[in-house]
């Protein structure tokens, strides 16, 4: 997989998760007051993607930094030769 392919994938991961998280939110605003214990389970899933969701932005930190590199090394390869 290319570096480009790779990030475009963290990319899709990064608005799926936010998505997930955006949504366990909004459940844990719609529970009752006496149902505490899937209230917490709700929160630690979407902590935990959270989490995952910091995980995936330092890799495409990461990705986005190895591209640069790779366009300072090649530049002709991105920019296309006219």
């Amino acid at each position: 997989m290319s570096l480009q392919e790779e990030l475009r994938q963290v990319d899709e991961d990064l608005e799926r998760l936010r998505a997930e998280v955006a949504e366990l939110r909004g459940q844990v605003g719609e529970i009752g007051p006496t149902d505490a214990v899937e209230r917490a389970m709700l929160i630690n899933q979407a902590d935990e993607q959270e989490i995952l969701i910091g995980e995936l932005e330092a890799r495409r930190d990461d990705l986005l930094k190895r591209l640069g590199e790779d366009d300072e090394r090649n530049p002709s390869k991105t920019r296309g030769t006219t």
